[in-house]
């Protein structure tokens, strides 16, 4: 039958238990070989008094050692055999207040509790969500807390790879990942108010940026009238640097399309480096490895003429005599207005130019002049024939 233990006996036991756990000359184990129920309260310890105030506590442990020990006997090679302690503070001076579970025979504690850990530290709703600082976790996993809540990969060696610490933050500044181990360089940031899809990547690892579906390995989109792409280099050191380069087993190639005007450019390197204009299939701009340039165009340029083209025929213009200008010319081995020319140098074609047609009309009203003279001479010639 049921072992059956009123409250008038409970006092009776704890104090025969108590008087026989406390040092008396003879001590027996009390066995009963049927179930046992306590109607009341229970209390195990070297410190349990008769008398004992037990509250609303149904069981209570009490002494300077605290431990449940769950001993698994089984024999069979088939069956778990694991041992579990709950321990309740440590032995030693000086040792932890906690609450922990014991893994005995791996010798590890999976799980402890220090005492005075604030309220929800650890909290499992019934939906399986977990808050760690609340009791009304919203996702399955919420972490709240007054200034930037952090998590923290630490990758600390013991597996003999390099030690590596990485914390993933975020706060009313930015989200953010850190690098500890190097300086706590914070290598990717988010500001709060980022627009959807700031950066997105998608199932073909094309990234999109202002897009959720990027139509190239980088697709960057916008609507404001701001969108646009810049690579800045700000060295304090003077020098030439690639900061575009195209690579291609191919010609490379970059479209430029105007869905205002339907009009789409494109330029390429391949033998030549070309620009073609797509929708009327010309290509009008062809450049050789060699630098022979091919137009089929006209040449157009918007710089003055400095050195005073059409203003040669002004009346009020200083034209100097066919005499000053030789003088000149042959003095310096060069047209007055086009300047030297060094033999395989590089020169200014614009100048050049403008410099070349303002000699054309000096040399025109030179031949002007002299035609004068010589139909002058002429009819001296003839009249005095």
């Amino acid at each position: 039958m049921t072992g059956f233990i009123g409250k008038a006996h409970l006092g009776a036991l704890a104090i025969g238990v108590s008087a026989g756990l406390m040092g008396t000359t003879t001590s027996a184990d009390i066995v009963h070989l049927d179930d046992v129920i306590i109607d009341g309260s229970l209390c195990v310890g070297l410190d349990c008094v008769n008398g004992e105030s037990f509250g609303f506590d149904t069981l209570r442990l009490k002494e300077n050692n605290l431990r449940i020990r769950a001993q698994d006997t089984s024999t069979s090679a088939s069956f778990p055999t694991n041992d579990w302690q709950i321990t309740f503070n440590d032995s030693a001076n000086g040792g932890v207040n906690k609450f922990s579970i014991d893994d005995i025979d791996s010798g590890s504690t999976p799980f402890t509790i220090e005492a005075r850990a604030p309220s929800h530290a650890l909290y499992v709703d019934d939906g399986g969500r977990v808050g760690l600082g609340t009791s009304r976790p919203v996702v399955e996993l919420h972490i709240p807390d007054g200034d930037t809540p952090t998590v923290r990969l630490e990758q600390n060696g013991t597996s003999g790879f390099t030690p590596q610490t990485w914390d993933m933050a975020g706060n009313e500044t930015n989200f953010f990942i850190r690098d500890v181990t190097n300086g706590s360089l914070l290598p990717f940031r988010i500001r709060p108010g980022a627009p959807n899809n700031s950066i997105y990547v998608d199932a073909d690892g094309d990234v999109g940026i202002g897009t959720n579906s990027p139509s190239a390995g980088l697709h960057v989109r916008g609507s404001d009238g701001s969108t646009a792409l810049r690579v800045e280099e700000v060295s304090g050191t003077g020098a030439g640097r690639q900061l575009l380069h195209l690579v291609n087993n191919g010609n490379p190639q970059i479209l430029l399309s105007n869905t205002f005007t339907n009009q789409d450019w494109e330029l390429g390197a391949g033998l030549n480096m070309v620009i073609k204009n797509l929708t009327a299939g010309t290509t009008p701009f062809s450049l050789s490895p060699t630098g022979s340039l091919t137009l089929t165009g006209t040449i157009t340029t918007s710089g003055s003429c400095s050195v005073g083209c059409d203003r040669v025929f002004n009346t009020n213009y200083d034209l100097p005599t066919i005499e000053e200008h030789a003088k000149s010319m042959f003095t310096n081995s060069f047209l007055p207005n086009v300047g030297p020319t060094p033999e395989n140098g590089e020169y200014e074609l614009t100048n050049k130019v403008l410099g070349m047609l303002n000699e054309l009309e000096h040399a025109h009203i030179y031949i002007t002049q002299l035609n004068d003279k010589l139909a002058k001479l002429e009819g001296q010639v003839a009249a005095m024939q």
